[in-house]
């Protein structure tokens, strides 16, 4: 039994489609991460520059990275997806070199992108390891490779696009459709096996990054198309319908109705600041106290078993498990899963002229979401800056 699958435009999706265009290069965009003890401390300098925090600051919080080497997984991993996406593409006949650019560590999106036009390239089409909007998940993507344009003297010279956000794509769902049926069925067989009930001791925690709730409030929240969204958040709204069309399947596969929530992990930043809760360490200690016995996270808001993966859910939320003394198991994310890669193709394949897929599928009443971002979309508290890929940018195109 398949989900169903929303492959029409409404009326706001169809003002921000691009027609398809003939490119010569997809760039897949990542956050980056280090790859040695000694990469730790000028990769969080990297994260928070402009914030004006102390090297010892950075010290106190490196220590999820020293546990593992000083290695963050997301590299490695996105050259095991970059080789996917190549793969997948040749397969299709699709003659597209695949470049790979970090915003935050080597390679650098600003020097790949300068490589590419040395090389001949002239239209490139964005893929970012981000689903979601918001303004971390996306429009920091569009500024990072904007500024590149600028700051390398390439804007009007090299055109930069950027695919949808693709929370609700069925290649980025479908992956934990199928993990989090088989997570339930560990967890009801460990407590099965403990005689401490059935699926009604058991609860599914989607998990995603908790950001500040102001960037919360403004994702999503265009300044010409406003729309209503759940809890006032286009962020909140896109993970929430997400988790329902996953229980819809997982349900219907199990034949029961097992409770579920979304979380949040890896807040960060000032004390007072607000940022979206519950944190899911404090959601399991609520939940034990409510008689649950089991939980399956499902790490909804990521695209790989990157580091807020490893260690905010695979450490520090299974301790906390271990503690509540409640069965645990976590979901795999898409990562290269062939489902997912053949999704993001479909996504390249969607806005090129060239083995064009005109329909738009999308797993929730939401999307599918824009190929253009909309005027003010996920604004930056901090100062406007160059953005590619959206109804208000000022570059990437080329005239």
């Amino acid at each position: 039994m398949s989900a169903p699958v929303n492959t029409e435009l409404n009326p706001i999706t169809e003002r921000g489609r691009m027609a398809p265009k003939e490119y010569d290069a997809i760039l897949l965009a990542s956050f980056g991460g280090p790859e040695g003890q000694d990469d730790v401390i000028p990769f969080l300098r990297n994260v928070t520059r402009g914030r004006g925090i102390p090297d010892e600051r950075l010290e106190e919080v490196s220590h999820h990275y020293r546990a593992f080497g000083g290695i963050s997984p997301i590299n490695e991993q996105n050259r095991a997806l970059k080789a996917a996406l190549e793969g997948e593409l040749a397969a299709r006949g699709i003659e597209l070199p695949v470049l790979w650019g970090n915003r935050n560590w080597d390679p650098y999106i600003p020097e790949v992108l300068q490589e590419a036009y040395d090389a001949g390239h002239r239209k490139i089409l964005t893929v970012t390891t981000s689903a979601y909007s918001c303004y971390s998940s996306c429009r920091q993507y569009r500024e990072d490779l904007g500024m590149a344009l600028v700051d390398s003297g390439l804007d009007g010279k090299l055109e930069v696009d950027k695919v949808r956000q693709y929370f609700d794509h069925p290649g980025f769902v479908e992956p934990f459709i199928e993990g989090t049926i088989a997570g339930l069925a560990k967890v009801r067989a460990e407590l099965t096996e403990q005689n401490q009930g059935g699926d009604d001791k058991i609860h599914i925690l989607f998990a995603t990054h908790s950001i500040p709730t102001r960037d919360a409030e403004a994702a999503g929240n265009s300044s010409d198309e406003p729309r209503e969204f759940a809890e006032g958040s286009a962020y909140v709204a896109q993970h929430l319908a997400a988790a329902s069309a996953v229980m819809d399947r997982v349900n219907a596969e199990s034949g029961s109705e097992t409770k579920w929530s979304l979380v949040y992990q890896s807040r960060s930043g000032a004390p007072h600041v607000p940022w979206l809760e519950p944190d899911i360490s404090d959601a399991m200690e609520e939940l034990a106290g409510q008689g649950v016995r089991g939980v399956v996270v499902v790490p909804l808001g990521f695209v790989s078993d990157h580091m807020e993966v490893v260690w905010d859910l695979d450490t520090e939320a299974k301790e906390t498990a271990e503690k509540l003394e409640l069965a645990f198991d976590r979901v795999p994310t898409p990562g290269t899963h062939q489902k997912f890669v053949a999704g993001l193709v479909d996504l390249i394949s969607e806005r090129t002229v060239a083995n064009n897929i005109a329909a738009r599928p999308a797993m929730t009443p939401l999307g599918p979401w824009y190929d253009v971002c909309r005027p003010g979309c996920c604004a930056n508290f901090r100062g406007e800056k160059p953005t590619i890929a959206g109804a208000d940018s000022t570059v990437g195109s080329v005239a």
